[in-house]
């Protein structure tokens, strides 16, 4: 069976101008990835700031988002919540517009069991008949989704991958073997990328590919053509990419970076703000070095 989510997808930042979403940019973004090599749009994830998001707005921003794609690649619209039904009502909202599929979070500051995980997402999959990809982010949401978790959620049709960013690579091998061929694992830590790739994992959900989206892509094509050393290589180059753009909490760097490239404005909601001045510098002369500025 094909897999609805593989290769290299990229987490949209939200532009923002003057505290509106600046959907002039947002569509500009898009058409720059997909013209890039980027496989699938990921907008109102973490990278795309959708904790601060009003219910209008998220909705919104998957609109353009499928709008402005009009059907080149996949989206996977960020629907997750640490309310159940919250998480349900952007679901349905994100299938409204017309997005392939969505990427559901575990639930934050709740510190749910990992019963209670599989409840949740099992009862976003009843409520809404919508292709979904999990979402592991322990380091964001202080609970890890635990690969038997994850294996006993995969029996369910609609839940068709899961985003990795635990760093628990022994997790994930677990993962890997034992869900269905059908069921993605992706990379969520660009740092792990060919790490995972060499698990057997199915392509990267990537921070960096806002800013390098071609060589992120790059990077996967080689991977999936064999090209094993020209995708390590690849990877290790973008390695300082990688590093700075975590510099401070993401999605603050590469909002700077896409800033600096007069790609967006600097501008962030609350409580994110604009980084340090001392990293900012160091973020600039990585940009020059890489010769994005």
């Amino acid at each position: 069976m094909k897999l609805l989510f593989e290769g290299s997808m990229t987490a949209l930042i939200t532009p923002f101008d003057n505290g509106k979403v600046d959907e002039k940019a947002l569509r500009h973004l898009i058409d720059w990835q997909i013209a890039e090599g980027t496989s699938c749009l990921v907008p109102c994830g973490t990278t795309g700031e959708a904790p601060t998001l009003s219910y209008e707005e998220h909705e919104r921003v998957v609109s353009v988002t499928v709008e402005q794609v009009s059907g080149r690649v996949p989206v996977l619209a960020g629907c997750g919540s640490n309310a159940t039904e919250n998480a349900i009502k952007l679901t349905k909202q994100a299938k409204k517009a017309g997005a392939q599929g969505t990427l559901q979070v575990t639930p934050y500051y709740n510190k749910p069991t990992q019963e209670g995980l599989f409840q949740h997402f099992e009862a976003i999959a009843k409520a809404v008949d919508l292709p979904m990809v999990l979402y592991n982010v322990p380091v964001r949401t202080a609970v890890n989704l635990e690969a038997t978790t994850v294996i006993r959620l995969s029996k369910i049709a609609t839940i068709v991958g899961v985003k990795e960013a635990s760093g628990k690579l022994e997790q994930i091998d677990q993962i890997i073997k034992e869900t269905p061929d059908h069921f993605s694992v992706v990379s969520g830590d660009d740092a792990l990328n060919t790490q995972i790739y060499m698990l057997g994992g199915n392509g990267t959900i990537s921070v960096t590919a806002n800013i390098v989206p071609k060589r992120v892509a790059k990077v996967w094509k080689d991977f999936l053509n064999n090209n094993r050393k020209e995708a390590l290589i690849e990877h290790e180059s973008l390695q300082t990419l990688n590093k700075i753009l975590f510099i401070e909490t993401n999605p603050i760097p590469v909002k700077t970076a896409l800033a600096m490239m007069n790609k967006c404005k600097e501008e962030f909601r609350l409580p994110l703000c604009p980084m340090e001045q001392k990293n900012k510098i160091k973020l600039k002369e990585v940009l020059k070095k890489e010769e994005l500025i």
